[in-house]
């Protein structure tokens, strides 16, 4: 077996946009998490195909048109607490589960959504 990234084992881009459309359709029935969103979902659900694509081997899109993640730092207008990040994480896992992708990605992707989703806590 060749090495390689688990973007090129998912499909690419294709995958990552499906994967943020599942996620989406949870925000949009989450009043509370919702609340938090713009109005205009689209370039968001854009920013985050592009991030997930990347963090996971593929091209540097994201990058190089928005510049470092710097996830802390673009959420730090949003009060996030452990009901958001609960939330969050709850619907990213369903959106995950709902296409297999094999037990090792899946944890992967598991334990780094959960970890990311930790780390954009900002109040108690």
């Amino acid at each position: 077996m060749t090495d390689s990234s688990v973007y090129e084992r998912l499909g690419g881009m294709p995958y990552f946009v499906a994967l943020v459309d599942r996620f989406y359709d949870g925000v949009e029935t989450d009043s509370e998490l919702r609340a938090m969103y713009p109005d205009d979902l689209e370039p968001g659900k854009q920013a985050l195909a592009f991030f997930l694509g990347q963090y996971w081997g593929g091209p540097t899109t994201y990058s190089d048109t928005r510049g470092h993640p710097r996830l802390r730092m673009r959420h730090v207008n949003f009060s996030i607490g452990e009901t958001e990040r609960e939330a969050w994480l709850q619907h990213m896992t369903k959106a995950l589960k709902d296409e297999p992708v094999g037990a090792d990605i899946e944890q992967q992707m598991l334990d780094y959504f959960s970890m990311a989703a930790q780390h954009m806590i900002n109040t108690q």
